[in-house]
């Protein structure tokens, strides 16, 4: 899979989100973590990313996320994942336990 083209940015924004990760956990949304919100910008806020763009404006979408918008986004991450009771979340249940089936 072909790297994001914003991924440069990263290094750069890590305090930019931690900052914002702060906000959520005032708001006691302590489960969040900076690569989650990394992976909602990428794949929901930039998911088609300009080719020309300017640090100010990765870090203004930053600060833009709403709370609620993140929840809808994890929400629907979860009720896309596979389901436990399925063959392949039983598989998958099983090499999170490190057991044999």
């Amino acid at each position: 899979m072909n790297e994001h083209p914003y991924e440069k940015f990263r290094d750069q924004v890590r305090v930019v989100l931690e900052s914002k990760l702060e906000e959520f956990q005032l708001l006691n949304y302590t489960h969040v973590t900076e690569q989650a919100l990394w992976d909602y910008l990428l794949s929901k806020k930039w998911k088609y990313g300009k080719k020309e763009i300017h640090l100010h404006e990765i870090v203004k979408d930053i600060y833009a996320i709403k709370v609620s918008d993140y929840i809808s986004y994890a929400t629907v991450q979860q009720l896309q994942a596979p389901d436990i009771f399925s063959e392949e979340g039983m598989d998958e249940l099983y090499r999170l336990l490190g057991k044999n089936r």
